[in-house]
């Protein structure tokens, strides 16, 4: 008669259900909230009956995570109002490592928010409890020594992006490349016609989508030479029209008095909606950023700028290793989108390089066949890998 399987309960013939986890998390933003609330849904299928507890936003309460925080009390660890604010969060940091180091979870995870989660991750793992940070900072690309701090407090990296893995791996962080969410959520074929007809759009002529970011800081160093590059481009090739989403009222009104400078642009300034808006659009104009993932994503060709203070580009500039700069150039490992930083953000070379875009179908073509390849390794059901990493640890260190 053969034995029982090292996988099954002795005289049942069938495998013993996996048990249960107690899962903290911290996320501190939307984008975090969405991260997190995906790795509870994927957790709890995983290991039925688990159950999650931290800080977070509506969705991982909706997804079943006690919340013991609102996420938006950690806004003291981003850029603003940070005096104001700084106190109150570091109150919360401290209440919740007494909370956890009391009555220890399985598992800790933070998600992003490097600030505030590194020193809480640090202060658990020294007491035994396995850590998992999920979002790698910017460690590839500059401030290399917080690899450091990133080594110390966590046991288990998880990202979003394959390059950050390898990189990781290399220098002595123990990182999982998991797939992005977003390359679920956006199917390989999106309608454009669907797009333009949801925005009033429909007709003759190519739409250009202009996305000179989501921050104020950002659009006072874009707006201006991406606005002046439409006019450009529009001069030499008529019947374009343009499209500007506004990610706040606020900054529409911003973006409002850059457009009054260029009446002549068939531009239609919108209230957010920037997915539809690149979903609608045959070229993409755009900040370094999410967009542009979102625009490799939607397998729309692109031309990628950015701009900041000469302060603070001349600061960071000695601490940046990396060739490129966007994001779609970092994914695909080689200079596939025009890309234009600082003194090199001049209207006249934006416009060109949309022009060629628009004009020479190869070109085009040339992006969309590298977007494709990424889109597909970015599939990878990121839920379903980070909740078997974290469950994976957990297990590890409990046996």
């Amino acid at each position: 008669m053969p034995m029982a399987g090292a996988g099954q309960a002795a005289g049942t013939g069938s495998s013993p259900s996996p048990r249960p986890l107690r899962v903290a998390l911290v996320a501190g933003e939307s984008s975090g909230d969405l991260l997190g609330s995906g790795l509870i849904t994927a957790l709890s299928a995983l290991r039925p009956g688990s159950t999650f507890e931290g800080i977070g936003g509506p969705l991982m309460e909706a997804a079943g995570c006690t919340i013991h925080w609102p996420a938006e009390r950690l806004a003291a660890f981003g850029l603003a109002d940070v005096l104001a604010h700084l106190p109150d969060g570091l109150r919360i940091r401290r209440a919740m490592a007494r909370r956890l180091l009391a009555d220890p979870p399985d598992v800790f995870v933070g998600i992003d928010a490097p600030a505030f989660n590194l020193g809480l991750e640090t202060r658990l793992r020294r007491a035994g409890i396995p850590t998992v940070h999920y979002v790698s900072p910017t460690v590839w690309a500059w401030r290399r020594y917080r690899l450091r701090t990133l080594r110390r407090g966590a046991d288990l990296l998880l990202t979003l992006f394959p390059f950050e893995a390898e990189f990781c791996n290399a220098h002595g962080m123990p990182a999982t490349f998991v797939g992005h969410p977003l390359a679920e959520a956006i199917p390989p074929e999106v309608d454009r016609d669907a797009a333009r007809d949801e925005l009033g759009l429909a007709g003759s002529g190519p739409v250009v989508a202009l996305l000179p970011g989501s921050r104020g800081g950002e659009i006072r160093h874009l707006a201006a030479p991406f606005l002046a590059a439409a006019a450009w481009l529009a001069e030499r090739r008529p019947g374009i029209r343009f499209v500007l989403p506004a990610a706040t009222r606020k900054l529409r009104a911003l973006l409002e008095q850059f457009a009054t400078a260029y009446p002549e642009l068939d531009l239609h300034l919108l209230d957010g909606q920037a997915r539809t808006v690149i979903s609608a659009a045959d070229v993409l104009l755009s900040a370094s950023g999410t967009a542009t993932l979102e625009g490799l994503l939607h397998r729309r060709p692109m031309v990628v700028a950015y701009k900041v203070a000469p302060l603070t580009y001349y600061a960071m500039r000695p601490f940046y290793r990396l060739a490129n700069f966007a994001l779609p150039n970092l994914l695909c490992g080689e200079t596939v989108v025009p890309e234009f930083l600082q003194h090199a953000v001049q209207p006249e070379r934006l416009g060109a390089e949309l022009l060629a875009l628009l004009e020479e179908p190869a070109h085009a073509a040339a992006q969309v066949a590298h977007f494709t390849a990424v889109h597909d390794r970015l599939r990878q059901g990121a839920d379903r890998m980070a909740a078997t990493a974290v469950a994976a640890l957990a297990d590890r260190r409990r046996d």
